[in-house]
């Protein structure tokens, strides 16, 4: 028998966590998820043949992603897809992430974003991989800060911190613009407490001039955002090194879109440098044009940030 594919309901929330749970190591999964309203109307499943569970589920996350001209766009994120292991290869991602582009469609989203290391499971369904690059290298030995006090973000900051955020992003292509529920739950599910970053405050009015967030992923220290004055930056790798240096790294990744600023800053952190290209971010046009979505995600600068998952 065929499974049956429908969009999810109420009832189906515990079954939906399990199934994630058991697919995944992200405990986030369920509070990203309840951040949509319309979350069941965007959740896609295969009920088993038996009617006795969920065989797999895609989920359709819609959000406001600027186009390379910085405007903002509604887009369909892709995320939480997951199969049960004895279900696989029976064609029901391929059929969900179907459903899941008629709604987007009926919405009005003008293409399709998601992040994948699969993605042969998405080429036959529309999804073209982008290319995207960061810079890896050795940790540079103990630097100077600099001008700004270094020191760790509170939560009272979290205004400022997004008000920099803002700023920075203005016109950035491929970039969210984040909601008030993003920085309460989205953000600190994918960075941690905001305790974990770092902010450059300068001495002189006390205001934040810049943001980083720098994280231990394995054996790397890997800076996954800044937003801020470019000549902040430096002071913030050189603190973010000291903590990797602290935390027994050798090594770090550099995932800041390239330009003059980050590459001057970039030696305070490395003591070398070389630009890693690859493939995981994948789009599909919808009410766009397949030129105007290619524009948009190799445009200058154009980055969707670690913080942004869906």
């Amino acid at each position: 028998m065929t499974a049956t594919i429908r969009t999810a309901t109420p009832a189906d929330d515990p079954a939906l966590a399990a199934l994630w749970r058991r697919c995944f190591d992200a405990p986030q999964i369920a509070d990203l998820h309840a951040l949509d309203p319309d979350r069941h109307r965007h959740t896609f499943v295969a009920q088993s043949a038996e009617g006795e569970g969920i065989d797999a589920v895609v989920v359709y996350v819609p959000r406001l992603i600027r186009d390379a001209d910085g405007t903002p766009r509604r887009v369909g994120g892709i995320g939480s897809v997951a199969t049960r292991p004895e279900a696989r290869g029976q064609g029901l991602v391929r059929r969900l992430l179907e459903a899941a582009e008629h709604t987007m469609t009926a919405e009005g989203c003008a293409w399709s974003l998601l992040f994948t290391g699969t993605p042969g499971v998405y080429r036959g369904s529309g999804w073209q991989e982008f290319a995207s690059t960061y810079t890896e290298g050795t940790l540079a030995p103990s630097q100077a800060a600099g001008e700004f006090r270094i020191r760790p973000a509170t939560v009272r900051e979290t205004a400022e911190v997004a008000a920099l955020h803002r700023a920075y992003n203005a016109d950035r292509p491929l970039s969210s613009v984040r909601a008030a529920e993003d920085w309460a739950v989205r953000v600190p599910a994918w960075y941690g407490p905001v305790e974990r970053s770092l902010v450059a405050q300068d001495p002189a009015s006390g205001a934040l001039a810049g943001w980083l967030v720098a994280q231990h992923q394995g054996e790397y220290l890997e800076v996954r955002e800044f937003a801020g004055a470019p000549e902040s930056l430096v002071g913030l790798l050189a603190a973010a090194g000291e903590r990797g240096r602290a935390a027994g790294l050798s090594r770090a990744r550099v995932r800041l879109p390239d330009g003059p600023g980050v590459r001057a800053a970039l030696p305070v952190l490395l003591a070398d440098t070389w630009r890693v290209t690859e493939r995981v971010g994948m789009a599909r046009p919808l009410h766009a044009t397949e030129e105007s979505v290619r524009a948009t995600v190799t445009a200058p600068g154009a980055v969707h940030w670690y913080g942004d998952c869906f």
